[in-house]
Formats: structure tokens, sequence, C-alpha cells
């Protein structure tokens, strides 16, 4: 008989059996400058003949579309190409993009973009092979949560942004625009068959995205490490049927391994990446971090700041991104409407796992020497809020349209997220995510 493996033993939870076990699921990927230019030597070795590439329509007037086309063509494939991905994709755009999918007949898909053009590939993919309902596979208790029913067709990502990690996660966000906030599907079924990620596309990024992306990254390896772990978690299955084990499973060893790493390499380049545009050796690192943290979270999973980032993004109103994004109506970039919750959240979490969060502020480059457990909190959020001010991101929520008086709102919105908030380690309610969201309006 085992006994439930505590690596990570939390206070108040040492009673929780939890799950003794965790798996890793990585996809096949490449990274380096230029291998990008490998797009149809790995479609040809997955069976591709005709492809459906997904794309938006700025990047399309990027070189990095046409030296995929182009490579996919040399391989003997048929290319057509789909630039009508949204930049933070709806529902509605998704099922626009799986209807392209399911009349193409096309027997694979690469994906040349961001997360948004990354997650709208996997979304048809799976609507064209398994059609049904938008709701239908959406996470409960928004959606139905229903299982996708079996593999997908092969899917290449590259990405061209350094922050999301969508190329290597089995996950697809969407902002469901009649119910005011953003939510997602997970599947592994969803995890793209091979990554290109090539370090070179950075050189175009302008410093707000750059920005943005470099905290949505920081984001998912902080979030990974302060998780509640897998053998404080309750088992989502049935006796040894540990094939069901969801993806995002709680903290573990492998995944601890990537996110002191990605903390690692953020912290030491993501302000140079942003104020040094000729850094182009900073860029690269943090878009190496990126794919890091995507493995990570994708095994771990993310918790209270994502989970609140879907309500501020959805609930958005008349701020407008800064250059380098869509200007023709409110945004709030998925990246920044993460950090701008994050140090109000460790201030709340510190004390759950303090260890924890004083190791993630030492890997940032904070300093904590003598610090004490009940500091631990307050070190991680002072990190955050010396690095986001480095970088003249908005401070606070309060800076994105904002009001004390939204926090409800906003809490409304974001509880029924329980598949990332109920892996924080603090239970929140909706009273206490109010709270967050008051502390979050304003740090400085």
């Amino acid at each position: 008989m085992y006994t439930c493996c505590r690596y990570y033993g939390l206070d108040g939870l040492t009673g929780h059996e939890g799950d003794s076990a965790f798996t890793v699921e990585v996809n096949h990927f490449t990274f380096g400058p230029g291998c990008l230019r490998e797009a149809g030597s790995h479609a040809r070795a997955l069976g591709m003949k005709h492809v459906g590439l997904f794309t938006d329509k700025t990047v399309r007037d990027l070189p990095y579309v046409a030296t995929v086309k182009r490579s996919l063509e040399a391989a003997g494939c048929t290319v057509e190409i789909y630039w009508d991905c949204a930049v933070e994709p709806t529902g509605h755009s998704f099922m626009a993009a799986a209807k392209f999918a399911q009349e193409g007949h096309f027997d694979g898909f690469v994906s040349v973009g961001g997360g948004s053009v990354m997650d709208t590939a996997k979304a048809a993919n799976l609507y064209a092979t398994y059609p049904d309902e938008l709701l239908a596979y959406v996470n409960a208790p928004i959606g139905l949560g229903k299982a996708v029913p079996g593999p997908l067709k092969p899917h290449i990502a590259c990405p061209t942004t350094c922050g999301t990690g969508a190329e290597v996660t089995g996950i697809a966000i969407c902002n469901l625009v009649e119910q005011q906030c953003k939510t997602g599907i997970l599947s592994r079924h969803m995890l793209p068959s091979r990554a290109l990620v090539d370090p070179d596309v950075t050189h175009t990024l302008p410093a707000a995205v750059i920005a943005a992306n470099g905290f949505d990254a920081l984001s998912h390896a902080l979030e990974s490490y302060t998780a509640r772990p897998h053998s404080a978690k309750a088992k989502m299955y049935e006796g040894d049927d540990g094939a069901k084990r969801p993806m995002n499973q709680g903290a573990n060893l492998w995944s601890d391994m990537g996110a002191r790493e990605s903390l690692r390499i953020i912290g030491q380049n993501l302000v140079k990446a942003v104020t040094d545009p000729s850094d182009q050796q900073a860029k690269g690192a943090i878009m190496y971090s990126a794919l890091i943290a995507g493995m990570t979270f994708s095994n771990a999973g993310c918790h209270l700041p994502h989970g609140m980032s879907y309500a501020v993004s959805g609930l958005v109103r008349g701020f407008l991104p800064p250059p380098g994004y869509p200007q023709n109506a409110p945004l709030v970039p998925h990246g920044m409407s993460v950090v701008l919750n994050a140090p109000s959240v460790y201030r709340f979490t510190g004390e759950a796992a303090p260890q924890r969060h004083l190791e993630a502020a030492q890997f940032l480059g904070a300093n904590t020497a003598g610090a004490d457990a009940k500091d631990a909190g307050e070190i991680v959020a002072s990190k955050l809020i010396e690095m986001m001010r480095a970088v003249n991101f908005p401070n606070g929520l309060s800076a994105v349209g904002y009001t004390e008086a939204d926090a409800d709102s906003l809490a409304e919105r974001a509880f029924p997220q329980q598949r990332v908030i109920k892996n924080a380690p603090r239970d929140v309610t909706k009273s206490s995510l109010a709270e967050l969201f008051k502390g979050a309006m304003k740090y400085w």
C-alpha cells in the first residue's frame, strides 16, 4: 500500500491524501534561429499534404508566414491560408475558424502567430474533427466540460511572440462576449504535434508586446511553482485510472524544474529585453523562457492571477492597449491582465507556502537574506512591482479603467474559473476574490 508522497506539505492541507503520482505530457519541439524553415520537413514527417495555415492580419505581412508557406510548398504540400484569427479570440471567431477548417478538408494544420493564432488553430482542429456546440468542450461550470473524444489532426505551432507558451499546451482560451468573461478548453488531444520556436521572431516585436508576453511567461512559471501540489489535491479519477489524470494536476517535481529555470531567465532578461531594443540576446532568452514556462504550467496549472485575468479582460470597457496591439477596440493584453493582479495575489497566498514564495522571489533576483516566512508574499509582490515599474507598466487595475466599485463584478466573473482557482495554495470565496481585486487597483 502506497503512502501519499508529501513533497510539498502545505499548512492546513497535511491531512489531505491527494494524488501520489504525477504525469508529464510534452510535445516534440525545435528551438533555434531559422527553424521556421524546417516546417515542410516536419509536415512531411507527419503525413501532411493539404495544409490549413492559420495566422492573423498583422503577422501575415511579416516574413514568417512566407517562410513557412515556402517550406511547406517545397515539401509538396498545398496550402490554404486563414488570416482572420482574432487577437484575443472569441467564441464566435473560434467557430468561424472551425468552419474554414471543416470546409477545407485538410489533413493537417500549421499556425504562425501569437497565442491567439495557435489557440484558434487548436479550436478549429477540434470543432472540425468532432463538430459540436461551442460550449460543449468549454471548461465547466461555464461550459459543459465534455471530453475531447479522441486524437485530432496533426498541428505544427510556430509562435511569433514570446510569452503564451501555447505551442506546448493543450489549452485554447477565448472570450465569451455574452458572458463578459474569458475561459478555455483543455485537452491533451489539443497539444500541438510539434512546435517550431524561432527566437529571431522577437527582433520585430514592439517593446510593449515583449513586456506583456514576458510577464505572461513569468506568471506561468510563478503560478506553477506556488500552485497547490499534486499530492495535496483531490484525485480527479477513480482508483488506478491514471490515464484520466488532468493535465493541470498541481505543482510537481518536473514542473518545479521548469519553473525555476524560467523564473531565473526572466528575472535576468525581461527588463533588458523591453528597455534595450538592441539586446537580441535578452529577447531570445525570453522566447526560450516562455517555451519552458508553457510546458511547466501545462503540466502543473496556473492559479489566481490567471483566473482573475479572465474577468479583467472580459469586462474591459475603455482601455486602449499600447502600440503593437490593435487600436480599434478596448483591450487589456493577456499578460497585462494577469500580472496586474499578481502582487495582490501573492500577498494573500504567501502564508500558505512561504518557502515556495521566497524561493520564487530569489529566482527572480530578489534579495531574500534574513527574510521571515511572514514576509514571503510581500517580497514576491515587491519584486513584481519593481519589474513592472522598470518597464513602465500600468499601475494596477485602476490604470486600465477599473475602480473598487467594480470589484464585486470582477469577482462574480472570476469565481467560475474553478479549473485554475482551485489550483491556488489558499482557498478563495467570491468575497475574498473581491478583496484581491481591490488590492490590485494601485501599487505605487
